[in-house]
């Protein structure tokens, strides 16, 4: 662990910079209340953690040897992520409250995200090859994942914290509208841009 302050700052810009992830923890909690961003923002940190110790632990190595399907992962998870902006940009525009209507992500869906989002796989591959180093061993591997799991966390709970702030702002039917489609928008940049650089 001999590199662990560039980790952490590796991992905190990781992190806390827009990603899908990100930005549907930001509307969840703008939307359904912090409450209900919870089980998102815990499902998708704890299945980044876990992606980052799997690849220490080989997974990555071989993922690196079938670039067909790094490829198709890739591409279903813009799908993916794709189909959720669509659905974002025509929600419904009602009053925001807990009883809103619209995409509610679990703890499971925010587990799955992770595991299509390229963005998540090429920090988890970084980790592993910048960081971490291929004899870091099984304990190496979990120290990495526990380090960033305790970085990510609070940076989400931030994005939800940001979103909870947007409600004051969202009072109106045509701004909630427009709060959607930007979030949408920056749904799609986020996941083609992971994709296209």
């Amino acid at each position: 662990m001999n590199q662990l302050l560039p980790f952490v700052l590796f991992t905190f810009v990781a992190s806390i910079t827009p990603g899908p992830t990100n930005m549907l923890v930001l509307s969840s909690s703008a939307r359904f209340g912090w409450r209900a961003a919870l089980p998102l923002l815990t499902g998708a940190c704890l299945s980044a953690a876990l992606i980052v110790m799997l690849v220490g632990l080989g997974l990555g190595e071989i993922l690196m040897r079938l670039p067909a399907v790094q490829h198709a992962m890739a591409w279903l998870g813009v799908a993916w992520i794709t189909l959720l902006a669509w659905k974002l940009w025509r929600s419904a525009d009602e009053p925001l409250d807990t009883d809103s209507a619209g995409i509610r992500i679990g703890a499971w869906g925010g587990a799955a995200l992770q595991l299509i989002n390229p963005k998540t796989w090429m920090m988890a591959l970084a980790v592993v090859s910048v960081f971490a180093g291929a004899d870091a061993g099984p304990a190496g591997y979990a120290g990495y994942a526990l380090i960033f799991l305790g970085i990510a966390v609070p940076c989400l709970i931030g994005w939800a914290a940001l979103g909870r702030g947007a409600v004051r702002l969202l009072r109106s039917p045509a701004s909630l509208r427009c709060f959607n489609r930007v979030m949408a928008l920056l749904l799609l940049v986020s996941a083609w841009g992971s994709l296209l650089m």
